[in-house]
């Protein structure tokens, strides 16, 4: 009989993301965000309260690999995003 090896699944982030409505032009900052797998070196950026531009910068990048595969916005405030990287 054959060896039988599990395939490998994909890592994901689910970012949850809202601006202040109070102030025009403010940051997107995230609310919570969900990480099934790994999402490392970019764990440390998705803590709530942090700037949601500095976690993708993080993701986005060619090294880390990830990327959106679906965005929402729920208002003209705030939305989510789900990135994946392929193992």
């Amino acid at each position: 009989m054959g060896r039988v090896t599990a395939v490998p699944q994909p890592d994901l982030v689910l970012i949850s993301w809202s601006r202040n409505p109070l102030v025009a032009g403010s940051p997107r900052r995230i609310l919570a965000a969900r990480v099934i797998g790994d999402a490392s070196p970019c764990r440390a950026d998705l803590t709530p309260n942090a700037l949601l531009r500095t976690a993708l910068a993080c993701l986005l990048d060619n090294d880390v690999g990830f990327k959106i595969v679906f965005r929402q916005r729920t208002s003209n405030i705030s939305g989510y995003l789900l990135l994946q990287r392929n193992a």
